[in-house]
C-alpha cells in the first residue's frame, strides 16, 4: 500500500496552496469589477469581513458549498475562478482601468465616449 507524501501546502505549514492563491485573486478580481467592498459581500455570506480577506489572500481555503454561494453572489460560474491564463486577469483589470477612468470623464465626455464605443460595438458585429 502507497502511502501518501505530505502536503508541503495547507494547515500547519504556514504556506497557501497556489489554487487557494488563484482562486482568492479571482473572487478579488470579480469583487472588484463590480464595485462591491469586502464588508458587503462578508454580509451577502454571513461572514466577516476578516473571513473574506482571508479568502482573498488564499490563507483561507474556500470550501466547495462556499464557493458556489460566491459564484452565485458575484454572477459567475463556479469554473470562473479556476480558469488558467493571463487573458481573463488581464480583461478583468483592463475593464477596472477603463471604468475607472470613464467615470473621471465630465459628464457631456463620458455620453459621447459611450456612444461612440456603442456604434462601434455594434457596427462590429461582437467577436
Amino acid at each position: 500500500m502507497k502511502t501518501k507524501a505530505a502536503s508541503p501546502y495547507g494547515r500547519g505549514t504556514g504556506v497557501s496552496d497556489p489554487v487557494d492563491i488563484q482562486v482568492g485573486r479571482r473572487v478579488r478580481s470579480r469583487r472588484d469589477l463590480l464595485g462591491i467592498t469586502q464588508t458587503e459581500l462578508a454580509q451577502a455570506l454571513g461572514l466577516t469581513f476578516q473571513q473574506v480577506q482571508k479568502y482573498e489572500k488564499g490563507n483561507n481555503r474556500i470550501g466547495a458549498s462556499r464557493l458556489a454561494q460566491i459564484a452565485r453572489f458575484l454572477d459567475v460560474p463556479v469554473g470562473y475562478f479556476f480558469a488558467e491564463g493571463n487573458l481573463a486577469d488581464g480583461l478583468d483589470r483592463a475593464t477596472l482601468r477603463l471604468v475607472y477612468a470613464f467615470a473621471q470623464l465630465p459628464p457631456a465626455l463620458a455620453d459621447s465616449y459611450l456612444g461612440l464605443v456603442t456604434a462601434a460595438a455594434a457596427a462590429g458585429g461582437g467577436r
